[in-house]
């Protein structure tokens, strides 16, 4: 018998009614460790939870607060617009129903984050053909260039040009490989800067290479939850017992005592 290991936050989770929940955009890359290694940490981390969801799966701000351990619903709310702005993240409202007579509400995620343009034109496909475009559109930028062209807006002595952005890309994507955060990047390369600065671009490539901060050490995949964290899993109880272990006693226990009732009244 082959046995099929379910993981245990999408076994848990609610399932929105049907037409509604989590949709999935098409031409996504393949699922890694490092996909939300770019977000924030409340982002990467309700990213992560909401990418191991089925389709289907309530994703509405007061069922994500409720179900998972470490936000609330008003960080929760932030965070989806956050991953909203990112290009992760996609909500619309549509008539739907006999007659297109009634508005719900759709929402669709990417782990892959895509540019504005990509989900324009997926939802032009989507609703003059029924399907959505399924061509691989352009990459966005990546954090890495985004928060180089963000220096000039923290300093107007670190203006750097869009060919320099480029060029220093794969130094700057090699901070945050080690898991260093935009506001911290940003700080690293504006903090003490001297009056002058004759070239920005030449300045933040010797930056880049002589701040680089060490590489952290890694840490193991949590076998209960499947992300590398540190401590206790949030997704057990005190006690050490998973959740869905809990649950499932619960419901046998459940359908027990309803047999018991069903003999004694024959």
């Amino acid at each position: 018998m082959i046995e099929i290991e379910v993981d245990p936050v999408a076994a848990c989770h609610p399932t929105a009614a049907p037409g509604y929940g989590k949709r999935s955009a098409p031409s996504q890359s393949p699922r890694t460790q490092s996909d939300f290694s770019h977000l924030p940490e409340r982002e990467a981390y309700l990213a992560a939870y909401i990418d191991r969801l089925p389709d289907g799966a309530a994703i509405d701000t007061k069922t994500l607060a409720r179900e998972q351990p470490r936000y609330g619903q008003q960080a929760v709310r932030s965070a989806l617009r956050k991953l909203a702005d990112l290009g992760h993240l996609l909500r619309i409202r549509e008539r739907a129903g006999e007659g297109l007579t009634r508005w719900v509400s759709r929402t669709y995620f990417s782990r892959t984050a895509r540019p504005v343009v990509w989900w324009q034109r997926f939802l032009a496909d989507r609703r003059t053909s029924g399907s959505a475009d399924t061509t691989p559109a352009p990459p966005a930028h990546s954090i890495a260039y985004r928060a180089l062209a963000s220096l000039g807006a923290a300093d107007k002595r670190m203006m750097l040009s869009a060919n320099e952005c480029e060029e220093l890309e794969p130094l700057a994507a090699a901070w945050f490989a080690r898991n260093v955060t935009v506001e911290q990047f940003r700080y690293a390369m504006t903090n003490g800067l001297p009056t002058t600065i004759q070239c920005a671009g030449a300045f933040t490539r010797k930056r880049l290479i002589d701040r680089i901060p060490p590489e952290p050490e890694p840490m193991p995949e949590c076998p209960t939850c499947r992300m590398s964290h540190s401590g206790r899993c949030s997704v057990q109880e005190p006690n050490g017992t998973p959740t869905t272990r809990i649950r499932a006693w619960a419901d046998l226990s459940r359908t027990l005592i309803r047999e018991t009732k069903q003999r004694t009244k024959r």
